[in-house]
């Protein structure tokens, strides 16, 4: 059977905010006493050496710096990091080099300097531009700085820009939603990231929910917006819309079930070995404990390998939020297994019109699509 991928992305954690927002569950940790910004980049530093015999004869394709806030670092650190995986790894003209950024003035004045430093891609954390629904999100930022953050970034030179919306929020009406895509779409960065708000567990707003619009509403602020973004992008995963050419080819990465090395307090990784079997593993959590043990093997914080009864799920888990599915060729190739012992379940989500087939594709119909947490667990392996 074919090999996976010789492709593979690299995922660099950087764990402090200026602030913990009330939704968030990812990783990340007020800058506040462990905060240190060389310790960290040279704990960074560390942790990539160990894992260049990970992804030899491997191409590295794109590079995601995320958090966190990485933009709290100064581009001098970032540099540092952009040089050591240089050094380590090797970076193209072809590698896209994306940093997630808040519109926070202090951040904002050092995009020239990010870009500058050789970041062709910025991924800006908007989420509304109405002040009241910023407030109730708990963000640091107005939309003041969300208008000035964008127009700054377009300024630097970064013609690869994503920003990121959430809709369904406290308080929010279907015109307010409209008015925030009308207005991200405005600037024409070429990519936007539309998501529904979640309540997460192990976030403050989970403990505590605000009042959110009731499902049938957020249901048609999803449609009028989509509506609306369609007119602009074309919508290539299930929140994600871009212009020709400008897909983020760093989550296209994980979603078409590739290979990548996670460095950085938390941060995830997924390997396939020689022989096919594909692990995932993650680095210790705490900002500290990561410090001080990176560059040996304990930083790992856990291991796991993917089971051949778990690997349609998964491979579907990811593949099936692009728009234009996958082929039975590149299952085969990134799972290592033979299409026709999932053919049974695809001869059934197509009779079931949650799956369209094209020749030897698959994609979800609309139904599919607006299921997809359904459509994906016919997946899961049986009891």
């Amino acid at each position: 059977m074919t090999k996976g991928s010789t492709d593979y992305s690299l995922y660099i954690h950087i764990p402090w905010c200026i602030k913990k927002c009330p939704y968030c569950d990812f990783n990340s940790h007020e800058k506040k006493g462990d905060y240190n910004e060389e310790l960290y980049v040279n704990a960074l530093i560390k942790d990539l050496s160990t894992e260049i015999e990970t992804v030899n004869n491997k191409s590295l394709k794109s590079i995601f710096i995320g958090g966190g806030t990485p933009s709290l670092f100064s581009a001098a650190s970032i540099h540092r990091i952009l040089e050591a995986t240089d050094n380590a790894l090797g970076i193209n003209e072809q590698t896209e080099i994306t940093l997630e950024a808040n519109p926070g003035t202090a951040e904002a004045k050092k995009f020239s300097d990010f870009h500058a430093i050789g970041i062709n891609r910025l991924s800006i954390g908007v989420q509304s531009f109405n002040n009241e629904h910023l407030k109730k999100l708990g963000r640091v930022h107005d939309a003041e700085q969300a208008h000035k953050a964008i127009q700054l970034a377009q300024k630097a030179g970064f013609n690869r820009i994503n920003l990121d919306l959430m809709f369904g929020l406290p308080g929010q009406n279907i015109q307010q939603a409209i008015d925030d895509v009308e207005m991200a779409l405005s600037y024409h960065t070429g990519h936007l990231s539309h998501y529904q708000l979640t309540l997460e567990k192990n976030t403050l707003f989970y403990k505590h929910p605000p009042a959110l619009p009731h499902d049938e509403l957020i249901w048609d602020m999803q449609v009028a917006c989509q509506t609306k973004i369609d007119n602009e992008l074309n919508q290539y995963e299930v929140s994600a819309y871009a212009a020709e050419g400008q897909q983020s080819r760093h989550n296209l990465n994980y979603w078409q079930f590739g290979d990548y090395i996670g460095i950085g307090a938390g941060a995830h990784g997924k390997l396939t070995d020689e022989q096919g079997t594909i692990s995932r593993y993650w680095k210790k959590k705490l900002p500290r404990d990561y410090i001080k043990l990176a560059g040996t093997q304990d930083v790992i914080g856990g291991k796991s390998i993917v089971k051949d009864a778990e690997l349609p799920f998964e491979y579907m888990m990811n593949a099936l939020r692009l728009k234009s599915g996958f082929t039975v060729d590149h299952y085969q190739q990134q799972t290592h297994q033979n299409a026709y012992q999932i053919q049974a379940i695809l001869d059934s989500l197509v009779n079931k019109k949650l799956l369209q087939r094209n020749a030897s594709s698959y994609r979800c119909t609309e139904q599919g699509w607006n299921f997809l947490n359904d459509t994906v667990e016919h997946f899961l392996p049986s009891e």
